[in-house]
């Protein structure tokens, strides 16, 4: 038998080996920690794309896919005007036809009316009659109402999910809303004009250097915002004397002016400890925004001025134009006249789109203000409701 003695290998070798395997080691190791950590700062949007939280780190537990349904209550507070009546007459028809699609976890719906008597919908919106703030109380912004009404309501009313989405009459469901909460974490959508870094020294009077960094004050206001009950019913009445601090101190109320209420809210929601998942694809504003894409709420609050070439003339009264607020008294007629060609998707739709929707197929309206307007108010019509009732 021949005998063939293996060579040892050199010292030096094996040192060289050890320190590769140590070194790819610690590669793969502190990739992986980084990729994680990264994740922990993201979140994605309904189109598939990512992007960075800018203010709160989504931990790993709430990450993690939901298993089952987790239907949410919508609700909206009004009042008694036509101005919001017809608003909450087209919101609560799209409610209706988009909470019954394919992913959507909407629950019930409540119309939170803080005039204190009832009303002439009652029986076509399910409704929760709440007072109103003492005559005097809100000076002239009436908006001071939407809190108190929220504290009301989430006393006397029996709210059979666990979470509730705050809405507001002036939103189109455009598409199927799923929960968009993760856990204890609400989710919420970020407003460019709220910017509490940029007013520091007015959001100190109220959130103190004790309670943080300014940081933790989220870019919102509350609607729309996807939270659970418990959470809502301890925020509610701190964001309901944040308001009424807010707008008791001239230099607060002169620098948020019409946004005061939706700062009251974010201050509030620190308070508490609470920070929110920024959702951007949560709703759309136009004129501003121009694709819908897979966003899920058309805000219409903005007026919308074109020229007959499809131009934006915002800040000057255009050839064609839609403002909510030039229907102050009564809902907009149904000679509607459809705008020029070149005005953007976000704003109306093709006009093919509409004629084919309206006449023949009558399936969901997906498009912005406009076109989803517009048709709520031609289908609303087209199925017996009177928006003049």
């Amino acid at each position: 038998m021949i005998v063939r003695k293996m060579g040892r290998a050199s010292p030096i070798l094996l040192v060289m080996v050890a320190l590769g395997f140590a070194f790819a080691t610690y590669n793969l190791v502190t990739m992986i920690v980084h990729n994680r950590s990264v994740r922990n700062w993201m979140t994605e949007d309904s189109n598939g794309g990512i992007f960075f939280d800018p203010v709160i780190e989504m931990p790993e537990n709430v990450r993690i896919q939901k298993t089952g349904k987790l239907p949410f209550h919508v609700a909206l507070t009004a009042t008694d005007a036509p101005y919001s009546k017809w608003q909450c007459r087209i919101m609560y028809y799209w409610y209706k036809k988009q909470k019954e699609q394919p992913g959507s976890e909407m629950g019930g719906f409540t119309r939170i009316l803080h005039s204190g008597d009832p009303d002439n919908l009652m029986d076509e919106i399910p409704t929760v009659v709440v007072d109103p703030l003492p005559a005097g109380l809100d000076r002239g912004y009436i908006v001071l109402n939407r809190p108190w009404a929220f504290v009301q309501w989430l006393e006397k009313a029996t709210i059979e999910e666990e979470y509730i989405l705050m809405a507001e009459p002036d939103h189109i469901f455009v598409k199927p809303l799923s929960n968009l909460a993760h856990g204890g974490l609400p989710a919420a959508f970020p407003f460019f004009y709220i910017k509490p870094e940029e007013n520091e020294k007015i959001i100190r009077k109220f959130y103190p250097e004790e309670n943080g960094p300014v940081k933790n004050i989220d870019p919102i206001g509350n609607s729309p915002v996807i939270i659970k009950k418990d959470l809502l019913e301890k925020i509610a009445p701190t964001w309901m004397n944040v308001s009424m601090k807010m707008k008791d101190d001239p230099e607060t109320d002169k620098a948020f002016g019409w946004v005061l209420e939706m700062y009251a809210y974010a201050v509030a929601s620190a308070l508490h400890g609470v920070q929110h998942i920024l959702r951007k694809d949560f709703m759309l504003q136009p004129p501003w925004d121009l694709d819908i894409g897979k966003k899920f709420i058309i805000h219409y609050t903005y007026g919308c001025d074109y020229n007959m070439k499809g131009e934006l003339t915002y800040g000057k009264i255009g050839e064609w134009r839609f403002d909510k607020r030039t229907f102050l008294r009564g809902p907009p007629p149904r000679n509607l006249p459809m705008p020029p060609p070149g005005v953007p998707e976000s704003v109306v739709c093709p006009y093919k789109y509409y004629y084919y929707y309206y006449y023949y197929i009558k399936l969901q309206c997906t498009i912005l203000v406009l076109s989803a307007f517009y048709y709520s108010c031609y289908t609303c019509l087209h199925h017996g409701i009177d928006l003049n009732e």
